[in-house]
C-alpha cells in the first residue's frame, strides 16, 4: 500500500505562539496566486494597469476570507453556536473555498465598480491566480488532517485518530481527496490557459465563467468521495448543491453573452 504520512499541524513556535502549516500554505497560496495573476495581466491584458491588482486583490482577499470563514461556520453551525469564540480562531483552518469565491468576487466587483475598472476583465485575470492558490491551499488540509475521503487499502493518507470522522475510528488510511482536488485545480488552470484563453470566440468574463463551471465540476467529482463534508441536505452535500447552482449561473451568463453577441 502506498501511504502519505500525516505530519504535525504545527510548523514551529515563536515564544509559545504556534505557527501552523495551514497558515503557511494559505500565505504561500496567496503569494503565488497573486504573482500569477499579475504576470497574466502584464503579458496578456496590456490595456489594464496591472498595478491596480494590488488594491483589487487586497479588497477581494479580505471579503473572500471573511465570507469563506462565515460560510464554513454556518456549515458547522452546531459546533460554532456552542463555541462562539472559536469563530475567530483562524490559525487552525476552517474556511470554505466556495464562500471565498463568492465573497472575493463581490468584494472585488464592488471596488472595481467604484473605481470604474472592468469587473469582468479583472475577474478573468483573477481566475488564474485563484486556481493556483486553491491548488496550493488544499495542502493546508493535508497538514490539518482534513478534506479526506473514504477508507482505502491501496493509496491513502494516514489520519490521526483524533481527526477521524465518527464511525470510522477503526480505519487508519483514507483517500487523499485534498490531493485529488489540488491536481484537478492545476488541470483546470491548464485548460483555461491553453484552451479557453485561445478560443476565437471569446468575451470578457468567459475565463471566469469557465473557471466557475470547471471548478464546480471538480467539486461534484470530489464531494461524493469525502467523508468530512460539513453539512448535508438529506444525503446531498451542501457543497454539491452550491456547485450545481454556480454551474447554472455561469452557463446562463455564457448563454446570454453568446445570444447577445
Amino acid at each position: 500500500m502506498l501511504v502519505i504520512a500525516s505530519p504535525d499541524s504545527v510548523a514551529f513556535s515563536l515564544n509559545g505562539f504556534k505557527i501552523y502549516y495551514y497558515g503557511i500554505c494559505m500565505s504561500l497560496a496567496v503569494l503565488c496566486g497573486f504573482s500569477l495573476s499579475y504576470f497574466i495581466a502584464k503579458k496578456y491584458y496590456k490595456e489594464i494597469n496591472a498595478d491596480i491588482l494590488y488594491d483589487v486583490v487586497t479588497v477581494g482577499l479580505f471579503a473572500g476570507f471573511l465570507c469563506a470563514r462565515l460560510y464554513y461556520c454556518l456549515l458547522n453551525f452546531d459546533f460554532y453556536s456552542s463555541n462562539f469564540g472559536e469563530i475567530l480562531n483562524f490559525r487552525e483552518g476552517g474556511i470554505s473555498i466556495q464562500g471565498g469565491i463568492l465573497g472575493g468576487f463581490l468584494g472585488g466587483a464592488i471596488y472595481a465598480k467604484i473605481k470604474k475598472f472592468s469587473i469582468l476583465k479583472l475577474a478573468d485575470i483573477a481566475s488564474y491566480g485563484m486556481l493556483l492558490a486553491q491548488a496550493i491551499g488544499r495542502w493546508g488540509n493535508f497538514f490539518n488532517s482534513e478534506a479526506y475521503g473514504h477508507p482505502t487499502n491501496t493509496f491513502g493518507v494516514f489520519i490521526p485518530l483524533s481527526a477521524r470522522v465518527q464511525g470510522y475510528e477503526q480505519y487508519s488510511y483514507f483517500q487523499p481527496t485534498f490531493l485529488y482536488e489540488s491536481l484537478l485545480n492545476l488541470l483546470v488552470l491548464a485548460i483555461l490557459f491553453f484552451v479557453v484563453r485561445k478560443m476565437k470566440f471569446k468575451f470578457d468574463g468567459l475565463i471566469f465563467a469557465s473557471y466557475i463551471i470547471l471548478y464546480s465540476i471538480v467539486r461534484l467529482i470530489i464531494e461524493p468521495m469525502r467523508l468530512d463534508s460539513a453539512l448535508n441536505v438529506g444525503s446531498i452535500h451542501i457543497a454539491t448543491i452550491a456547485s450545481v447552482v454556480m454551474i447554472v449561473f455561469a452557463v446562463g451568463f455564457i448563454t446570454y453573452k453568446v445570444v447577445k453577441k
